[in-house]
C-alpha cells in the first residue's frame, strides 16, 4: 500500500485495510504524580477517567491521556482488582513505563480473524468505554478492543482496536500542547531475539520489515515500529536504563519546532539532548523508564 502524506496529515482513523500507531501506554502505580510529570513536560492532559465494560462495571483501569492532532499517549493506573489490573501490576513488577502499543484499524472484526489465521492464540472481542466530558456535555468514548492471550507478544500490551466515537476521544481543546507535540510517529521496542520478534510483529501488523542500520522497522500506513537489540538502542540512548527484555525503551513525538520544544522543557528542568534530527528527552521518574524522541519530521532517522 502507498503511503500518502495527505492522510498522516488529514486523518486521524484508517480506512479499508490501513493500520496506524494509534497510542502508547504508561503503566503508572501514582495517577495524580503521573499527570502532574505530564504538565511539567509539557503536555496538556485530559481529565482523569475511569475505564468500564458496556454493562457498568470496572474494567480495572483509568487513564489520562495526551492527544494529539495524529494518535495520543495514555498513562494507565489501577482502579479496581480486575484480571485486567492484575496484568497492569505484573507488568510494572517489571519496570514502570511503557507497556502498551495499540495499533487501529477500520475494522477490527476482520483484524481479529486476521490474527487468528496467523496462528495467535486469541481472547475474545472486547467492548470497553470510557466517559468524557465534552464542551457540550457528557459523551461516552467507545472502542472495540482484539487481544492476544498473555505471553503472545511478550512486548507488553500489544492490541489492535477500532474506534467508534472519533470526536469524543479527539477533542479539539486538547489538542495544542506547551511542548509542540502533534503526531505519535514511532515506537522503539528492544528485543532479545531481533529476528523472531521482527517476523512476529510482521504477522500480527500484517505488514513487512525491511532492515535498518540497527535493527529492523515496520512502516505503518501511519507511524512505524522500531526492533532493535540491546547493543543498539544502549549505544544510541545511553541514558536510558534498560530494564530487562524485552523493553519498549522510546516512542517517536513530531513537534511544530524543536527549538521551541527543547526552551520549554529546559526551563521545567528536564535533561535534553540533541541526535541527529530528533531531541532526546528521558521520561521523569513518574512516568517510568525509558525516553521521548522529538522530531520536526515523522520519519527521523536515529535508529534507521
Amino acid at each position: 500500500m502507498v503511503r500518502s502524506e495527505k492522510a498522516e496529515v488529514d486523518r486521524q482513523l484508517p480506512l479499508g485495510e490501513e493500520i496506524f500507531l494509534d497510542h502508547v501506554g504508561h503503566f503508572v502505580p501514582e495517577r495524580e504524580a503521573a499527570s502532574h510529570a505530564f504538565v511539567r513536560c509539557g503536555f496538556a492532559p485530559t481529565p482523569v477517567s475511569v475505564q468500564v465494560n458496556p454493562d457498568g462495571t470496572l474494567t480495572g483501569t483509568g487513564n489520562v491521556c495526551a492527544m494529539f492532532a495524529r494518535g495520543y499517549v495514555e498513562v494507565l493506573f489501577k482502579t479496581a482488582g480486575t484480571p485486567l489490573a492484575a496484568e497492569l501490576d505484573l507488568s510494572m513488577a517489571r519496570y514502570r513505563g511503557v507497556h502498551l502499543a495499540a495499533f487501529v484499524v477500520a475494522d477490527v472484526g476482520r483484524a481479529h480473524a486476521r490474527l487468528g489465521a496467523a496462528g495467535f492464540p486469541l481472547r475474545p472481542l472486547v467492548n470497553m468505554q470510557r466517559p468524557v466530558d465534552t464542551e457540550t456535555g457528557r459523551a461516552t468514548a467507545a472502542f472495540t478492543i482484539a487481544r492476544v492471550e498473555r505471553g503472545a507478544m511478550a512486548e507488553g500490551r500489544i492490541q489492535i482496536l477500532t474506534h467508534h466515537t472519533e470526536d469524543a476521544v479527539w477533542q479539539k481543546r486538547w489538542l495544542a500542547h506547551p511542548n509542540g507535540a502533534r503526531a505519535l510517529a514511532s515506537i522503539v521496542i528492544v528485543v532479545p531475539d531481533i529476528e523472531e520478534a521482527s517476523a512476529r510483529f510482521m504477522r500480527f501488523t500484517g505488514r513487512h520489515a525491511v532492515p535498518t542500520r540497527l535493527g529492523w522497522m515496520i512502516a505503518l500506513d501511519r507511524g512505524r515500529i522500531e526492533l532493535v537489540t540491546r547493543a543498539a538502542f544502549e549505544d544510541t540512548l545511553p541514558e536510558v536504563a534498560v530494564a530487562g527484555l524485552p523493553f519498549i525503551g522510546a516512542y517517536g513525538i513530531v513537534v511544530t519546532s524543536l527549538d521551541t520544544s527543547e526552551a520549554m522543557l529546559k526551563r521545567t528542568g528536564l535533561r535534553t539532548r540533541s541526535a541527529g534530527d530528533c531531541l532526546v528527552v528521558p521520561f521523569p521518574q513518574q512516568l517510568g523508564q525509558g525516553a521521548w524522541l522529538f522530531s520536526e519530521k515523522s520519519e527521523f532517522k536515529l535508529f534507521s
